[in-house]
């Protein structure tokens, strides 16, 4: 079971297929406030999401990290 900011990560990025988003846009988007956490707080939450709805997390063919830029979602 998704927790509620896994959910709204989730939801947006599946809401956006294909388009990549920075760690900036994807917090901005989900806490409507500035970005004050460190990049680790959303690589976090991402591996959270992906255990929970990818078969193999570590090769993961949803929520996929675009280096460089930050993370999309692909059906």
């Amino acid at each position: 079971m998704l927790t509620p900011k896994e959910f709204d990560i989730l939801f947006f990025l599946a809401s956006n297929r294909g388009e990549v988003f920075t760690k900036e846009q994807i917090y901005y988007a989900v806490w409507k406030e500035g970005y004050f956490l460190d990049d680790s707080n959303i690589m976090a939450f991402i591996r959270k999401i992906r255990k929970k709805i990818e078969t193999n997390p570590d090769a993961p063919k949803y929520i996929l990290k675009v280096w460089g830029i930050g993370y999309k979602f692909v059906e």
